[in-house]
């Protein structure tokens, strides 16, 4: 199980019927705008909630060895009750996992460059980051992690396991990997990641060449940046780069395919209820009129599959590669009291 640390009082008895009205009554009203097909009453969900308090109460008088450690308990639960849920996307972060996640998306942060899912059990590269000691050190879209310093990853929450990969820039960390079946060592040195999300040249022909290596908080104004500076409707032709791009935010990937779709509809959310939102470019963008493709690969995950299915469907431009990653869900991060932070699945999207 894993361990999460932050401080939990204790909740007697008497106490839980208020706090169980008072939490859980929040959340009837649906205030993440998710309405659902059936909404409970305050007495229905106090109804449900009542053998976990009980348990939690025999656990609390009962057990043969004490005292409990409460943090562990509460952890337990609120992993458990996303557990039940079968979808690997939504997830609890702790504080310092939540901090990790932003850091990265705002494009710093100290390890060895390496964007990983939970596959079937396995801790899977999906992909390394451009010019991180990952990439450095050969790691590829499909890698396995088995160890960190020989701990066992296999079975690990992801969060779990890239913090034992993660550490301070000038350490080393040894891992063990699965690649095709066959298993190595290899050991990299963490450093500062420190990157911008985008890079653009001009190449022969006057083609010009885009480089979205994942979106981030600042990468729509950067590949505005980028595209200003190339004068890309005036090319002959543009290459965007979405290999190994592991996605990102939803929105970010909404105001790049602006940059290169004229109007109509970028993609489409479809919640639980059947209701859909979609999300539509303007005529505004930077580079709507070039002839253009789109490279992807196996790393190609997320935001990277909304902008190269949208550019796909309305017949914008050419795909080239390889199938991509295959995640078709939207997740909403919130964050919570104590630091940390969950991610939940909230729809699926659709291409045009």
């Amino acid at each position: 199980m894993k361990k999460f640390y932050r401080l939990v009082s204790y909740v007697p008895p008497i106490m839980t019927g208020f706090i169980i009205g008072f939490l859980l009554a929040k959340f009837i009203y649906d205030p993440f705008g998710l309405t659902s097909t059936k909404q409970l009453s305050p007495d229905e969900i106090k109804a449900d909630f009542a053998p976990f308090w009980e348990v939690y109460d025999f656990v609390q008088t009962r057990y043969f060895e004490q005292p409990l450690d409460n943090t562990q308990l509460v952890e337990g639960a609120i992993n458990g009750m996303l557990a039940t849920l079968g979808d690997p996307h939504t997830r609890y972060l702790p504080p310092a996992d939540e901090e990790s996640a932003r850091e990265e998306m705002s494009g710093e942060f100290e390890g060895i460059g390496a964007f990983v899912e939970e596959v079937d059990g396995n801790i899977t590269v999906v992909a390394p980051i451009e010019g991180s000691p990952a990439e450095a050190a050969g790691l590829k879209p499909g890698d396995i992690l088995r160890e960190a310093d020989g701990v066992a990853l296999t079975g690990m929450a992801v969060e779990e396991a890239a913090a034992l990969v993660r550490g301070p820039r000038g350490t080393a960390v040894l891992l063990l990997i699965e690649r095709d079946g066959e298993q190595f060592e290899k050991e990299i040195t963490r450093d500062r990641i420190t990157i911008p999300s985008v890079r653009g040249e001009m190449l022969e022909n006057n083609i010009a060449y885009v480089r979205l290596s994942r979106f981030g908080t600042n990468s729509a104004e950067e590949i505005k940046a980028v595209l200003e500076e190339l004068d890309a409707n005036n090319a002959a032709g543009l290459i965007l780069d979405l290999r190994s791009n592991p996605g990102g935010s939803l929105n970010t990937a909404v105001d790049i395919a602006d940059q290169f779709l004229d109007e109509g509809t970028i993609l489409v959310e479809r919640f639980g209820n059947g209701e859909e939102t979609s999300y539509d470019s303007k005529e505004e963008g930077l580079a709507q009129t070039v002839p253009m493709v789109v490279l992807i690969d196996e790393g190609s995950a997320s935001a990277s599959e909304v902008l190269a299915g949208a550019i796909r469907d309305r017949n914008r431009g050419v795909l080239i590669g390889q199938t991509s990653f295959g995640k078709g869900t939207v997740q909403t991060w919130l964050g919570l009291s104590n630091g940390g932070g969950v991610r939940i699945t909230i729809a699926r999207w659709l291409t045009p």
